[in-house]
């Protein structure tokens, strides 16, 4: 088997697993309980937090433990602009984002918010002279992703970090940034200190790193006040209501424990096998478009291409027949109709759309894994060529 869809989902580390077991079976307290089970649960939440906050380079109060990207990424748009509403009703987005800030922020344009959209290029860098022109008074909340889901695309979060705090500085304006950064954490540096340095609000998500699903994390820059998004207990310091899911939680910090350690050696591995793919789909196969960037700009983690004269979806399952798994875009709007956003705010045609490959990648997929692809790609490709109309 080949699995190229890391960017729906991670295969779980085997670590991740034993210490999710351990949880359940051994360390089953409630964290919130005073006796010793909870009091050993509540130190592996604070553990895992620690880890967190190390791999971002954030403080740990300042990291909260949500059931992913998605809440992550909700409870910031709603709850920022419940909380500056008097400071001004504009928040800036991008085109290109993951559903999860799409929708909300349809949202919150029907609730009287005004939301502009920032276009990009047809490699999905987006038009930076656009957001300056977009930023003003009136704006509260800028969520720009790390990297496209799709394309793989390196969105310059320092550079936007540096505008939202030279207008704040020149206007005396408190406009906020979010990065969603669920593609980017584990396979780009992500760290508050550096490249993300400015950034108030950020979102990762446990099963994208090889942790668990169903649990990840938010980053709130401390000094900036957020509504819980929801209520009741107080847990996660009246952030995140709810009784913690420890066995989530300890898979997440020792999946982020793992992902950091040798970071380096981990992305090139992935960068290894995405730049050899890359060149032997080019090489063996004419009439593509490469979506994705193929300079620094690219994260090591995704490919996307389109096969033109061949339909995508048609070529997922004829190469899931040969043990490839692959994506058509992202696993979170793949059961939807329609055409992927994204490659569409990139100016694709139809009929490039239509034959669209996301192939994603982590660190265990190998150059003959790869060599296999190409030529399995190869004959699927030529064969539906063969019997429709390319031309």
């Amino acid at each position: 088997m080949v699995y190229l869809d890391n960017s729906a989902t991670t295969r779980q580390y085997d670590e991740v697993t034993g210490v999710m077991t351990e949880m359940m079976g051994q360390v089953y307290g409630n964290p919130s309980s005073l006796h010793l089970l909870g009091v050993e649960a509540e130190k592996r939440v604070r553990s895992s937090r620690k880890i967190l906050a190390a791999a971002l380079g954030a403080s740990e109060e300042e990291v909260y433990f949500t059931s992913g990207g998605t809440e992550s990424d909700n409870t910031v748009l709603f709850g920022a602009s419940e909380a500056r509403k008097r400071a001004g009703k504009k928040i800036i987005t991008t085109a290109v984002e993951h559903p999860a800030v799409l929708e909300p922020a349809r949202r919150l344009e029907a609730m009287g918010f005004t939301v502009e959209y920032i276009g990009v290029d047809d490699t999905c860098h987006l038009n930076m002279g656009q957001l300056i022109s977009a930023i003003d008074d009136d704006t509260i909340l800028i969520s720009v992703m790390g990297v496209n889901n799709e394309t793989g695309t390196i969105f310059p979060i320092d550079e936007i970090a540096a505008l939202k705090d030279k207008y704040n500085r020149e206007h005396k304006t408190d406009i906020l940034l979010h990065s969603d950064a669920v593609q980017a954490f584990g396979k780009v540096p992500v760290d508050l200190k550096g490249a993300y340095k400015g950034v108030d609000f950020l979102s990762v998500s446990g099963h994208k790193i090889h942790g668990p699903k169903g649990i990840g994390a938010l980053y709130v820059r401390k000094g900036v006040h957020l509504p819980p998004f929801m209520n009741g207990g107080g847990q996660e310091r009246h952030m995140r209501s709810g009784t913690e899911n420890t066995p989530a939680i300890a898979g997440f910090g020792k999946a982020a424990e793992m992902g950091m350690k040798d970071f380096a050696k981990r992305t090139e591995a992935m960068k290894r096998a995405r730049n050899h793919l890359l060149e032997g789909l080019i090489a063996e196969i004419p009439d593509i478009r490469i979506n994705s960037p193929q300079d620094e700009t690219a994260s090591p983690s995704v490919l996307n291409v389109s096969f033109l004269g061949t339909r995508g979806e048609v070529l997922l399952h004829t190469l899931e027949q040969d043990g490839i798994f692959v994506s058509t875009g992202s696993a979170c709007s793949s059961n939807k109709k329609g055409q992927s956003h994204v490659l569409t705010a990139m100016g694709l045609s139809g009929k490039e759309i239509e034959g669209a490959i996301r192939f994603s990648f982590s660190e265990e997929n190998t150059l003959e894994e790869m060599e296999y692809v190409v030529e399995k790609v190869k004959a699927a490709v030529t064969r539906f060529r063969r019997l429709g109309s390319f031309r």
